[in-house]
């Protein structure tokens, strides 16, 4: 079954200031701020929540199709795609734009100073699901708006169950906006506080939005999950991971582990757990795309947790 994964592609440039912001920001002055951080160090990194779930779910061997849209300057991140031989069929250049780029600067104390040029994300709308061949599954992940609520109605039209993953992009739609989307989706995956903020929005109680969709999954960070499905509450617990490096990614890879499961035919238990595996495998590394991630790695890191393999 191949998975159409519908969401942004970026670019995360990553800096440190080894020092902290407040030395140098005076709080009585912010209205004519300007000031210069000398940087010592610096990466780049692939990014983007389409380009994090694919590259998830191609390592554990599922099928994803990435749809999404780069600027003139992405030709790095095709050629990635090719070499990880992850499908493009869904991909989009826009030659008049740069690809979506995050600049981010963090100090001492784990300030952050970030700076985001959607670029081509922004007509993300022109990607279409009818495009491209033999889906069975998809995603709506974070990407522009129009382009989020075109793949979702596509979706439906095409009667393909599909996942619907505001994350960030949950502040972009109302309410009334939100519930069409949700109506729309076969699953909903979303954090606890995007849950909250879902609920007060739409007027919908948690148990109401469970009533919509075949499953409503929320992350907890370390505290696990829990997926509502079939009127049945599976508690999925958070994976011990070996290190607590950077959570940038994670909800991507434990969306990867969803898909995957979903795809599968697996029941809900089976599927969480596998997802909570996945975050737990990409937050001992930097970055989105930096983990290792292989079939075996995560049977093993699996049987270690709930005693049992995967596959």
């Amino acid at each position: 079954m191949r998975t159409l994964i519908c969401g942004s592609l970026a670019f995360d440039t990553i800096m440190v200031f080894p020092d902290r912001f407040a030395r140098h920001i005076l709080p009585d002055q912010t209205h004519m701020l300007s000031v210069a951080f000398q940087i010592s160090d610096m990466r780049r990194e692939w990014g983007g929540c389409a380009g994090n779930i694919a590259y998830n779910l191609q390592a554990i061997g599922g099928n994803p199709v990435v749809m999404g849209t780069l600027g003139h300057d992405g030709s790095g991140y095709r050629e990635r795609f090719a070499s990880l031989s992850i499908a493009t069929d869904g991909l989009a250049v826009i030659d008049n734009a740069y690809t979506a780029q995050a600049f981010i600067i963090n100090d001492l104390d784990d300030n952050q100073i970030t700076a985001f040029h959607p670029g081509a994300m922004n007509a993300s709308h022109v990607n279409r699901v009818a495009d491209v061949r033999d889906v069975g599954l998809g995603i709506v992940a974070p990407d522009g708006k129009e382009g989020m609520q075109a793949h979702a109605a596509q979706f439906a039209a095409a009667k393909i169950p599909f996942l619907f993953d505001p994350g960030q992009g949950l502040p972009l739609f109302s309410g009334p906006e939100l519930a069409e989307l949700i109506e729309r989706a076969t699953y909903l995956a979303v954090n606890d506080y995007e849950a909250k903020l879902l609920s007060e929005r739409t007027g919908w109680s948690i148990a109401g939005i469970a009533e919509r969709v075949e499953a409503l999954i929320i992350t907890m960070g370390g505290e696990g999950s829990v997926i509502h499905a079939d009127g049945v509450t599976y508690a999925i617990p958070a994976v011990r991971p070996a290190a607590i490096v950077d959570p940038t990614g994670c909800g991507d890879a434990y969306r990867a582990g969803l898909l995957h499961g979903i795809a599968q035919g697996w029941d809900w238990q089976a599927t969480g757990n596998l997802a909570s595996v996945m975050g737990a495998l990409k937050i001992a590394s930097r970055g989105g795309q930096n983990h290792a991630v292989d079939r075996e790695r995560v049977a093993a890191l699996h049987h270690e947790a709930f005693g049992t393999r995967p596959w």
